[in-house]
């Protein structure tokens, strides 16, 4: 379960005052998440979600991470909106975390991703592409190609550990993206972990997007070669061209790639894939004793890898350039 920081009844109660959601019925520490401690609460007013920011978030970002949220609900994109306390304050603070209010989302993530979802969530990213094109606040992706090095050197030593070899063919990949990684990209606010449970469905309907605290400015199609990640292989590692398809042509249908955006796919992919495996390798190997949340396996995404690694063109992931 994700709860991390325990929450005593009479700070919660007085954190609660100030927003005006009448009495607190219920609630409870959920499993989601595996960066914050979370809460559902059951008010006289509703269902709502409760956030603990833990050490690994920087409190300078949440405004962002907010902010962006508040953003897109206004621009029609359905996602959980902050709530702002009597003071007008969308953050505020509990048991020693910075803490905020969420209103509660419907639906249900799916465990495996059929190609008509994978179409919905085309559309929905290439919406949501749209919708930050005017926010205001930016900020930095710390996991972006520059910050690949340093987390690599910080798990070489037991690299092999997980995969004979592994330290030596993670070097040279890294060269590769730190020597060739496109510069000119259309850039915006992108998700950067937009994985199935930070997707909700109600039946067939894509009912909203969750989990923003990896959110950022980027490379636009970097987004989209993430979800290329997260969403098109199969638990067997093999990748389902059918599901890539959905999803890029959904996505294009709605804000079309240009043609370096389609040119660099293929290394954007592989650029992907190499963020996620570093962070699961790191935490891989820095497990601590008791933790209630399990870090993932890292060798799933060296699969990954080296699937994209012989993929030359837009074609390998069922679109035509």
């Amino acid at each position: 379960m994700a709860v991390y920081t325990e929450v005593p009844d009479d700070e919660l109660e007085a954190f609660l005052e100030p927003y005006g959601l009448g009495r607190l019925l219920s609630y409870k520490g959920i499993a989601e998440g595996v960066e914050n401690s979370n809460f559902m609460l059951h008010t006289d007013k509703g269902i709502f979600f409760l956030t603990l920011y833990e050490k690994r978030v920087a409190k300078n970002d949440l405004p962002f991470f907010l902010g962006l949220m508040n953003h897109l609900a206004g621009k029609g994109i359905a996602c959980p909106v902050p709530l702002r306390n009597a003071r007008g304050d969308m953050l505020g603070e509990l048991a020693g975390r910075p803490a905020a209010l969420i209103t509660f989302l419907e639906g249900v993530s799916v465990r495996r991703p059929q190609p008509r979802h994978c179409a919905a969530l085309g559309e929905a990213l290439a919406k949501f592409h749209l919708a930050g094109r005017d926010f205001q606040l930016t900020r930095d992706n710390a996991l972006g190609v520059s910050g690949w090095r340093p987390l690599f050197e910080a798990s070489r030593a037991r690299a092999d550990e997980v995969v004979g070899g592994l330290a030596a063919e993670l070097d040279a990949e890294l060269r590769t993206l730190e020597s060739n990684w496109p510069k000119a990209l259309p850039q915006g606010v992108i998700h950067a972990d937009l994985f199935p449970d930070n997707v909700f469905f109600i039946g067939e309907k894509l009912s909203g997007i969750f989990d923003f605290y990896f959110a950022c400015n980027d490379a636009l199609a970097y987004d989209l070669a993430i979800c290329l990640n997260a969403w098109c292989f199969e638990h067997d590692g093999s990748f389902n061209i059918t599901k890539a398809r959905a999803l890029l042509q959904a996505y294009t249908g709605v804000r079309p790639l240009d043609a370096a955006e389609l040119d660099a796919l293929p290394l954007l992919a592989r650029g992907s894939a190499m963020r996620f495996l570093l962070t699961r390798l790191y935490d891989w190997q820095n497990r601590q004793p008791g933790a209630l949340v399990q870090p993932k396996n890292p060798i799933e995404y060296v699969k990954r890898l080296r699937f994209h690694r012989g993929i030359a063109s837009p074609a390998g992931y069922g679109l035509d350039a």
